[in-house]
């Protein structure tokens, strides 16, 4: 049975903290694999400067490159939007009934579980690996309290990555030279492409 680490998010564009993140996970947190699930919409987030969902799953899968422990998937563009993660995971269990899921997610967005769907559900069946976010302020909250407690939460000590989507696509529409913080064939596609320029 693999243990496969599910990485939620917009990867708009994907970029090398979540590799390295991921990276981390693979290598130092005992997970066999880590799968980039590129969402169409976060429901929680308004879909602004998102581009197709095609583009940023391709650009997923150049990041990744020949990396066999890593992989990029469009679960969630086969499913209803918004999507939601119980729903996923739900349909992943059943179609992949022999792997051991497991939740990748920054320290940031564990303190909003309880805006979750099912998140009682979600906590009572998937272990969370978290990895630190800087400023991480966990808000005042009874319902996220009583959550948290009975969470199977591993926190990981992966290196603080500050790096996020909407500080490369301001640095691009700003003409700045971005391709410190993103995995080079991704870089060249979005050059090509003249992603986020405007």
């Amino acid at each position: 049975m693999a243990k496969i680490g599910l990485y939620f998010g917009s990867f708009n564009p994907v970029h090398i903290g979540h590799i390295a993140i991921a990276g981390y996970m693979t290598e130092f947190a005992g997970l066999d694999q880590v799968w980039f699930v590129v969402s169409p919409q976060n429901p929680l987030k308004k879909k602004v400067t998102l581009l197709a969902d095609h583009q940023r799953l391709y650009m997923a899968q150049l990041a990744i490159g020949d990396n066999i422990r890593l992989k990029a998937t469009d679960i969630e563009f086969k499913l209803p939007v918004p999507s939601y993660t119980i729903d996923t995971l739900t349909y992943l269990k059943e179609k992949y009934p022999k792997n051991e899921f497991c939740l990748v997610m920054g320290e940031d967005n564990l303190y909003t579980l309880h805006k979750w769907k099912n998140a009682d559900e979600l906590i009572r069946k998937y272990p969370i690996y978290i990895y630190p976010r800087p400023d991480s302020g966990k808000p005042s909250s009874p319902l996220l309290d009583q959550i948290l407690s009975t969470a199977d939460i591993h926190s990981v000590e992966a290196p603080l990555m500050d790096i996020s989507g909407t500080f490369i696509r301001d640095g691009i529409k700003n003409g700045k030279d971005m391709s410190y913080f993103l995995p080079p064939a991704v870089w060249k596609y979005i050059t090509e492409m003249h992603f986020y320029e405007k």
